[in-house]
């Protein structure tokens, strides 16, 4: 399962998350360990877009946890991938950022996280791309490790 902040202006007119250009370079990424989009589950912390594109406040992503909560309850995924720092917090108490949280899984009730940036930094952050890259490797050999 990969969840995101909230939707863009794109995802909040089509109702589905990643459909604009980070949901592209998602695509690329899944693709390169062999994932489909079909494979996993997208979702987004806050399920619509605040206003203006700003990042969800703390209030905003309480609201929605009872959804979000009910999506993984469904899903039931091995693991949950957080994008980016909004989503990071959403599940775990603590102000350490995606610089230094992303790659490294951890586990909080049964569940393993493995944060990672969220797609659309690499737009604007070049250099973050080849971390992305790296981190959805050591993704697929958490997975791989897994399924044994």
């Amino acid at each position: 399962m990969f969840v995101g902040e909230a939707p863009g202006e794109q995802e909040d007119i089509q109702g589905r998350p990643f459909v604009g250009a980070a949901g592209k370079l998602l695509t690329e990424l899944l693709q390169s360990i062999n994932l489909r989009r079909e494979d996993v589950y997208i979702t987004n912390t806050v399920k619509c877009r605040p206003p203006n594109n700003r990042p969800p406040r703390k209030d905003e992503s309480v609201a929605c946890r009872p959804f979000l909560d009910r999506q993984i309850a469904l899903i039931s995924p091995k693991v949950i991938c957080p994008m980016g720092n909004s989503a990071i917090h959403a599940f775990m108490d603590s102000d350490e950022s995606v610089t230094a949280l992303h790659g490294i899984p951890f586990e909080i009730r049964s569940i393993t996280y493995f944060p990672m940036y969220h797609p659309a930094a690499a737009l604007y952050t070049f250099s973050l791309r080849k971390v992305m890259e790296e981190d959805f490797r050591k993704l697929r050999t958490l997975l791989d490790s897994m399924a044994d």
